[in-house]
């Protein structure tokens, strides 16, 4: 005999089957889809997949589904990131220099989650492509929106977040790197807005950590969107136009002793024209970091002073950094100490942005 499936059955069969052909259907999206919001500085190649290099680049995305996966592949193997979904704690994944296809967040069941990609490493630890994310469920939702207001923190290894998450006794690595809790990102928290971190460690104003001047330093990197000299990464800074600038570099200059006054200040003055003339509207806020003490930091603070004096704009001002020694393994700031260098400098951009 005929087995008769009675009608509630074969719509509730249909139903289920639609639901899952929903859920366990794959979404590809590029780098650069309008459903994805980036901050930091980056460049969309031909094939839409998007290059980055400084530390704190960010995608922001949120999807409708169970599984998500980036394709994502670091030019030498010496990039990291950070993976933060539904603002659980992050975490550390490094980038292979073959192409690879990483697990961001796998569920059971489909739901709404919200992602973000954090760069941790720098530029000459290597360039990262971010080729596409691949989403097992029903949608990606609208891109996230960032703050209106915005940051541009200029630095060195500091401002890059360099050594923040060591471990005592071990050989430094690339891990240790950790822009998210840098000084930058958690200032750009604390007033409610974008930053883009424009740093490189051991370069300076003029020259570097070991004394070279023929090396790529601030006024040459400040140009690109990645690396220092490839002329097709050039950056567009119509792109992004910060609110404030600050400038925190000088440490390097000083490694091999105290640089020339007047090559030093006419450098400076000359760099902030060009700041000047790439954001008009932007306050710029010199400090000197937070490494240097004693006479190269009296000498610097002077050099700053006759800089903003020489500039005579009111759109310039000299800030102020507390001395922070590290710890006994490290010279650069640790965790705790870039938490109250952004609280000191929160305070002094409250103070001059009205915010």
């Amino acid at each position: 005999m005929k087995k008769i499936i009675p009608l509630i059955s074969i719509l509730f069969l249909t139903s289920c089957h639609h639901f899952q052909s929903e859920t366990n259907k794959v979404i590809q999206i590029s780098a650069d889809d309008s459903h994805i919001s980036i901050m930091g500085r980056a460049h969309v190649n031909e094939d839409k997949s998007v290059l980055f290099g400084f530390p704190g680049v960010s995608f922001f995305l949120e999807t409708q589904g169970k599984q998500l996966t980036a394709d994502i592949q670091s030019n030498n193997g010496n990039s990291w990131i950070d993976v933060i979904v539904d603002d659980q704690p992050a975490k550390v994944m490094k980038i292979s220099n073959l192409p690879k296809t990483i697990a961001l967040f796998s569920f059971e069941i489909s739901g709404t989650h919200k992602v973000r990609l954090t760069h941790r490493s720098e530029n000459w630890h290597g360039q990262v492509t971010l080729k596409q994310f691949n989403l097992v469920g029903e949608k990606f939702l609208p891109a996230p929106k960032l703050p209106k207001r915005k940051l541009m923190i200029l630095g060195d290894s500091v401002t890059c977040g360099e050594a923040i998450d060591r471990v005592a006794g071990e050989q430094k690595q690339t891990s240790w790197w950790n822009a998210r809790e840098s000084y930058g990102l958690l200032t750009a928290h604390a007033v409610n807005a974008q930053v883009n971190l424009v740093c490189w460690g051991g370069r300076g104003l003029i020259r570097s950590w070991n004394g070279k001047t023929d090396e790529q330093n601030l006024p040459d990197f400040y140009e690109y969107a990645a690396g220092d000299s490839d002329a097709h990464l050039k950056w567009d800074h119509t792109q992004y136009q910060p609110d404030i600038i600050v400038s925190a570099i000088g440490t390097n200059d000083f490694s091999s002793g105290i640089p020339d006054h007047e090559t030093y200040v006419t450098t400076y003055v000359k760099f902030i024209q060009k700041l000047r003339d790439s954001h008009p509207q932007a306050e710029i806020l010199l400090i000197e970091g937070s490494i240097l003490n004693g006479e190269n930091k009296s000498v610097l603070v002077d050099y700053l002073a006759e800089t903003v004096k020489r500039v005579n704009d009111p759109k310039v001002h000299q800030g102020k950094s507390s001395y922070h020694s590290g710890d006994a393994s490290d010279a650069h700031p640790t965790k705790e100490q870039h938490a109250l260098m952004a609280k000191e400098l929160t305070k002094q951009i409250k103070q001059l942005m009205d915010w």
